[in-house]
């Protein structure tokens, strides 16, 4: 297949998985993606996507592993030095050595060499794919800090291990003197290139700001480019590990970072946008990129004649179960010892409880999947490399089966926590919120006249909508919605009765003729089945109105005769008068109503479309400028109120900066969009 082709389908894929996780929140994306790379290949008949493993490595590690760097918390992890140590390096030791041993023991076709390689390539931990199961429950924040920064480092201290097993499958030879000595020159040499390129290139960077060159768009894209830089010198000048390099070199940048931020925000603001995005694609492209290899891998382990067709999934469990229950032993063991022998200052009592939740939450993902797409498929003399698809096989069973198993065991382990958005600071903030909203109405209305009504009646409106989304209390977002549209369209439904009682008195006094009626109430008809019938209707109304313009931009515009001009504007003016109609009977119906605020939503609906009928092309302009304007001192009174809440004890120092992040993303876009 066409290499743009597999490109654009795996996009493609990046979209859909984002869209199934808002859906269905409780399947970490990562599943979902290598179900969706599965699919692409059972359906497109190709079931490999081969990349050399330089290429890979430069291409995802090296970039998802900066990044990781970028974001190393001192702290944090400082706090936890002995633990995220011990977990980087002597429980990857243990994993690679233990698991490559019984890989062995179970299919003697794979040699120790190979065995050795794929337990090193299952022994890095990734936070990514557990952060779509942390999203709905909380898991203890010491474990994701244990997880986070373990990551940090094994992701690192495996893949060299993995290179060197590799090597010696490949080569055929191994020394352990010579791996020792070679091991501490690629690792000691790649945190020193690391540490004095990620320097030099800060370096470069303020003496092209000394020399007038500021532009945030390149500043953003040489941040960008700065791991692949960094892996190639290391790995191709320095033949040390390009990994530990970029490692450092993020990490260099972190501290930096804490020193610049403030007077380069727009270039960190845009830099850190890019990454996200970058970030994400990369990420999602592995775990589809697993999937589509599954099947190949799959269809050669299970027409194998030595395997069957269920000791391959046999294998797979018994390995990823070895791998949890070394860490298993591994973390009540550790935090015993703290405990217990070496009587740490702050040393949790071990609990089985948090050591099966330390155990489920170190996930494999990317790194796993991006080093064992990188087996070779040829021996270095030239023999095919054996049980290469098995290889992979196993690594992404293992991938899935832990994927799967923290999905299931890890809420029930956390059960007993409390959920991440319910009472509590959330909540807190959730009303915070609501009160600089109110704040934000009151604001317009105050400074609403007869020049800026319109403007006013639809900046009222948007703060009005996320007023009552914030009203959901404990609800679900999907539960509250379907509730909020349910009362939206009940009210709107009523409207459209008063309009309808209103042309039918008129038809009744002989007011208005039959035709006349007929027109109207065709209307009516279309928006009532705009509201039983949503999706239907707005990709009808949305292609007739997409026709409709651009049948105008063509010149194209058909004119009624002066007489029926007239019956035009007749028919119009009654339409108006039905709204007015609608709109007073709404108004007294909101009286009655515990909810009102849902009627008056519908009511600034019509207020607007009422002010529409009195605006012309001309006021486009001079319309954006009032809402611009208006919008300004809102968000000046916003802060005005953030402050003083502060300043009383309602809010936290923490909560206040949410809400002021809150407040200048809605900034930031009106001022883009108004120097555009």
């Amino acid at each position: 297949m066409d290499l743009l082709t597999i490109v654009f389908l795996l996009v493609l894929g990046l979209l859909i998985s984002n869209i199934v996780g808002h859906y269905i929140p409780f399947i970490p994306m990562a599943l979902t993606q290598i179900v969706l790379g599965i699919i692409v290949a059972l359906v497109t008949g190709n079931y490999t996507f081969e990349i050399g493993a330089e290429w890979f490595l430069l291409l995802f590690v090296a970039p998802l592993l900066y990044n990781d760097g970028r974001h190393f918390s001192r702290d944090e992890l400082w706090g936890m030095r002995f633990q995220i140590f011990g977990n980087a390096f002597i429980l990857v030791i243990l994993t690679t050595i233990l698991c490559g041993y019984l890989i062995n023991l179970l299919i003697p076709g794979i040699q120790i060499p190979a065995a050795l390689a794929l337990a090193a390539i299952l022994s890095p931990t990734d936070p990514v794919a557990v952060n779509g199961i942390a999203k709905r429950i909380r898991v203890p924040e010491k474990v994701m800090v244990l997880v986070r920064g373990e990551s940090l480092i094994n992701d690192a201290s495996g893949l060299v291990a993995f290179n060197y097993a590799i090597a010696a499958a490949v080569t055929g030879y191994f020394s352990l003197r010579e791996a020792i000595l070679d091991f501490s020159y690629t690792f000691l040499i790649g945190a020193a290139a690391g540490i004095f390129l990620g320097l030099l290139i800060i370096f470069i960077r303020f003496r092209l700001r000394k020399s007038g060159i500021n532009d945030p768009v390149f500043h953003s894209l040489l941040q960008i480019l700065t791991p692949f830089g960094v892996y190639i010198v290391t790995e191709d000048i320095l033949h040390a590990s390009g990994v530990i390099a970029v490692v450092t070199a993020g990490i260099i940048h972190s501290v930096v970072r804490e020193h610049t931020e403030t007077y380069m925000a727009e270039e960190q603001l845009l830099t850190e946008n890019t990454w996200s995005i970058l970030l994400f694609v990369l990420n999602g492209f592995v775990f589809l990129l697993l999937g589509l290899n599954i099947p190949s891998a799959m269809f050669d382990t299970i027409s194998s004649p030595d395997l069957g067709n269920w000791l391959g999934f046999g294998y797979v469990a018994a390995i990823g179960l070895a791998i949890l229950a070394i860490r298993f032993i591994w973390s009540f063991v550790s935090k015993a010892n703290n405990y217990y022998f070496r009587k740490r200052s702050g040393a949790e009592k071990p609990e089985i409880r948090t050591a099966l939740i330390t155990t489920l939450a170190g996930v494999r993902g990317t790194v796993t999947m991006a080093g064992v797409l990188t087996v070779p498929a040829f021996l270095g003399n030239g023999e095919i490399f054996p049980e290469r698809s098995l290889l992979i096989f196993i690594a992404a069973g293992v991938i899935l089966l832990l994927l799967i198993l923290a999905t299931l065991f890890l809420p029930l382990l956390c059960k007993k926590e409390a959920p991440v958005g319910g009472a509590g600071e959330q909540g807190d903030l959730t009303w915070a919120k609501n009160k600089l909203l109110l704040s934000a109405i009151k604001k317009i209305k105050a400074e609403t006249n007869g020049e800026n009504e319109l403007a006013a009646l639809q900046l009222i409106n948007e703060y009005t909508a996320s007023f009552q989304r914030n009203l959901s209390g404990q609800k679900s977002d999907q539960q509250y919605a379907e509730h909020y549209n349910r009362k939206i369209n009940e009210a709107r439904l009523l409207a459209l009765n008063l309009q309808r009682k209103y042309i039918s008195n008129l038809l009744a006094n002989e007011e208005i003729d039959i035709s006349v009626f007929d027109i109207l109430s065709q209307f009516l008809d279309y928006r009532e089945e705009a509201l039983n019938n949503n999706l239907h209707f707005e990709t009808k109304f949305f292609l007739k109105r997409a026709l409709r313009d651009f049948g105008r931009l063509g010149g194209k515009q058909h004119r009624n005769d002066g007489a029926g001009l007239d019956d035009l504007h007749f028919v119009r003016d009654i339409q108006i008068s039905a709204m007015r109609a609608a709109v007073e009977g709404l108004t007294e119906y909101a009286k009655t109503q515990e909810q009102p605020e849902y009627v008056y939503a519908v009511l600034l609906d019509y207020e607007k479309m009422l002010q529409r009928f009195k605006r012309t092309g001309r006021d486009n302009d001079r319309f954006e400028v009032q809402k611009e304007e208006l919008r300004f001192k809102v968000l000046d009174a916003e802060r005005s109120e953030m402050r003083r809440m502060y300043e009383a004890g309602e809010i936290t120092s923490v909560q206040e900066k949410e809400l002021r992040r809150f407040t200048n993303y809605i900034e930031s876009i009106v001022l883009y969009e108004h120097n555009e």
